[in-house]
């Protein structure tokens, strides 16, 4: 399949030579020109991935034009809180037989959408047109070629096989699922639950702390999932718990990063200054907490989290309230 994806970042990038090793004909496009020179010429993006080698046959491109028109399907690899302006810019180049997925992970902060229902919206599409892609998939591994899992999610069952097939190859395993809303709050939470950790790691805490986030943080995700008609089944998953004990657990998290200095210094300032990249998490962790809002889910670990971010409250004030809150059964706790 000839397949296009927008987004010359660590991750974009990383796709690109998934989809490459899969036997695509892929086009990667990103707007500095001096990254799309670099992987025409030696074939590195070195500002993303260091000195990693990428697939001969990849080739990248500064139109967006050219891009879109070369793909049959179109992976989206951007920042969630400028997908909707992009889109919108672009639309007119979008036709109704193009395939768009997502491999965005976050939640748009003015209006509380899900990236698919972002794609929706800007593109006019029909959602049996678009798929999000999902798992626990840190970029830096992915680009080793070490064994993955992954989720391909849309409403239509024949186009998350068709993604599963075409993202599929001998390193990375896809799964498919329905669920999509469950695999998309599954995708943005995660990143918050990880700055949580993040911070208490940076706080000098160890790993009963460390459980103690994750697991509540997955109760909280789990039912506000499921209070927007997700399945269960679904955080179980690799969309669910696989992805959160990636982003979690491991220092090559830009989430987790981000937490750890912040946690360490107190200081978002320091932490914005060393982790350069896009922290989907902080934007992210406001909304949530109005999806949560809206339903009535109490979910103290992302409320504490938002409040951070925000510099309304300290790391230490966050880890006193939340040792501050109520026990009960632990399978009904609200």
């Amino acid at each position: 399949m000839r397949v296009t994806v927008l987004g010359a970042g660590q991750w974009g990038t990383s796709l690109a030579q998934v989809l490459c090793d899969g036997g695509s004909d892929v086009l990667l496009w990103g707007r500095q020109q001096s990254v799309v020179h670099e992987i025409n010429s030696i074939h590195k993006n070195s500002k993303a991935l260091g000195v990693t080698q990428l697939p001969d046959q990849l080739r990248a491109t500064s139109s967006i034009a050219e891009a879109i028109e070369h793909g049959e399907m179109i992976v989206l690899a951007l920042p969630a809180q400028s997908l909707r302006a992009n889109l919108m810019e672009w639309k007119g180049l979008f036709t109704s037989k193009h395939a768009v997925v997502s491999s965005i992970k976050g939640i748009e902060l003015q209006t509380h959408r899900r990236m698919s229902e972002v794609v929706l919206e800007s593109l006019g599409l029909s959602a049996d047109r678009i798929a999000i892609l999902t798992g626990p998939n840190l970029a830096k591994e992915v680009v080793m070629r070490q064994p993955a899992g992954a989720v391909a999610a849309s409403t239509s069952e024949k186009l998350a096989s068709t993604t599963a097939e075409v993202f599929g190859n001998s390193y990375f395993r896809v799964y498919t699922s329905t669920d999509v809303i469950g695999c998309e709050l599954s995708a943005a939470a995660k990143n918050v639950i990880a700055l949580a950790v993040g911070i208490s790691i940076g706080m000098g805490y160890g790993e009963n702390t460390q459980a103690l986030v994750i697991t509540r943080g997955l109760n909280e995700l789990t039912r506000l999932g499921m209070a927007y008609g997700a399945s269960p089944m679904t955080f179980v998953g690799l969309a669910g718990v696989g992805d959160l004990l990636a982003t979690c657990g491991s220092p090559l998290s830009r989430n987790r990063s981000f937490g750890e200095i912040l946690g360490r210094t107190g200081s978002l300032e320091r932490a914005n200054a060393h982790v350069t990249a896009t922290v989907e998490g902080v934007a992210t962790s406001s909304a949530i907490i109005e999806l949560a809002r809206a339903k009535g889910i109490d979910t103290p670990i992302m409320s504490a989290v938002s409040s951070v971010v925000r510099n309304t409250i300290s790391p230490e004030e966050a880890m006193i309230n939340l040792m501050k809150i109520n026990t009960g059964a632990e399978s009904n706790h609200q």
